[in-house]
């Protein structure tokens, strides 16, 4: 029998900075899976600050090397989680780190921020991203679903209080203190794929502003 110590330990010796154990509401969307599994462990790599600080008002191409970088590694990561936990007799499921499924409204198969919160790792913050309380934004997350049975971790009661250094970052001024536009924020993203060498809907400006307490 596995516990959460063990996947802990698993996961930091696979790089990970952070690690979540949430239960899966039945309100989630899962798009393109038939089968519902009811918990997730959710982890993350923290992205680099001195690939971030290259970053002015518009991605830059070594951002963009770093990001698909940081993903490849965790679905690797998730991939050896998912062998790890069916070795202990579980079922698992690892959930690509950044792959859209629904275009249009630019979903993935299930949201890794939403578990995220559920996991307890951080609030959903004014630019919708996981705000972690060490690391702000700067983390990026991968998903595991699984039927092994666990005690989810407890949800963090914060919010961003006054801070909005990503209101004022934000090139598309789609973010308020009261939500963000979503559609003004893929108008710049697809302005940003435009670029040359970038060619993908990325931008890093919200994700820079929001370091957390450090």
């Amino acid at each position: 029998m596995i516990s959460k110590s063990d996947v802990r330990a698993f996961l930091e010796g696979e790089g990970a900075k952070v690690v979540g154990f949430a239960a899966i509401p039945d309100e989630v969307e899962i798009l393109e899976l038939n089968e519902r599994f009811p918990r997730a462990v959710v982890f993350g790599y923290r992205l680099s600050d001195p690939v971030l600080e290259s970053i002015a008002d518009r991605p830059t191409l070594i951002y963009k090397h770093h990001y698909k970088t940081v993903n490849w590694l965790l679905d690797q990561a998730a991939f050896r989680l998912v062998v790890f936990l069916e070795a202990a007799g579980h079922h698992a499921l690892a959930i690509p780190a950044s792959q859209t499924v629904d275009w249009q409204n630019q979903k993935g198969h299930i949201s890794h921020k939403r578990l995220a919160f559920e996991a307890g790792i951080g609030w959903i913050g004014r630019s919708s991203l996981v705000v972690h309380l060490d690391h702000g934004a700067r983390i990026r997350y991968v998903s595991v679903l699984t039927d092994w049975e666990f005690e989810p971790d407890r949800k963090l009661e914060r919010d961003c209080g006054t801070c909005a250094k990503c209101v004022a970052a934000c090139p598309a001024r789609a973010i308020a203190k009261d939500g963000v536009d979503l559609k003004a924020c893929l108008a710049k993203l697809k302005e940003f794929a435009g670029l040359p060498g970038i060619g993908q809907f990325i931008c890093g400006i919200c994700v820079k502003a929001c370091n957390g307490r450090n």
